[in-house]
């Protein structure tokens, strides 16, 4: 989740020039769900007006368009929307492409996409005031766009090399 009330991270500024990044202390913004190829670096990305088990599943319908005729392990965390009664027969019918990896609980570090949630909030979204929710989700969407360009960025930031 990528809130329109800014957050606020280290910074350097000139003694006296402290940086001030304003607010207007609404709870909006954009809803990310995403899934990072490990190997080739590849971000597919959806951004959401609600996170919810049925959006989830639409994402998850989305995978299987873009990577079709392959076999797909998903990493998902303990979220209730990963064990929701919606998906779980979604699951089933796709046991023969589509396996969950459900990792053990408070693990984000194991979960490579975390890494990137924490690159685009580093990048875009710290210390930067931004007036409308629009403007939050375009500058998701040229993140994601630029880490696309150049995937192999993204491997070596991110991904285990073996």
């Amino acid at each position: 989740m990528i809130r329109d009330y800014q957050a606020l991270s280290r910074v350097w500024f000139a003694k006296g020039q402290q940086k001030i990044v304003p607010t207007y202390g609404k709870h909006h913004g954009a809803k990310l769900i995403g899934s990072l190829d490990y190997e080739t670096g590849e971000v597919f990305c959806t951004q959401e007006i609600q996170y919810t088990a049925k959006e989830f599943l639409s994402f998850l319908e989305n995978v299987l368009k873009k990577y079709p005729d392959q076999k797909l392990i998903i990493v998902l965390d303990n979220a209730k929307i990963h064990h929701a009664n919606l998906i779980q027969p979604f699951f089933e019918e796709h046991k023969d492409i589509l396996t969950p990896l459900y990792l053990p609980p408070y693990s984000p570090q194991l979960n490579l996409i975390e890494g990137l949630w924490g690159w685009l909030k580093s990048s875009v979204i710290n210390n930067v005031f931004f007036n409308s929710v629009q403007k939050i989700r375009k500058a998701v969407q040229e993140f994601i766009i630029e880490v696309n360009r150049t995937p192999e960025v993204t491997v070596n930031r991110l991904c285990i090399q073996l």
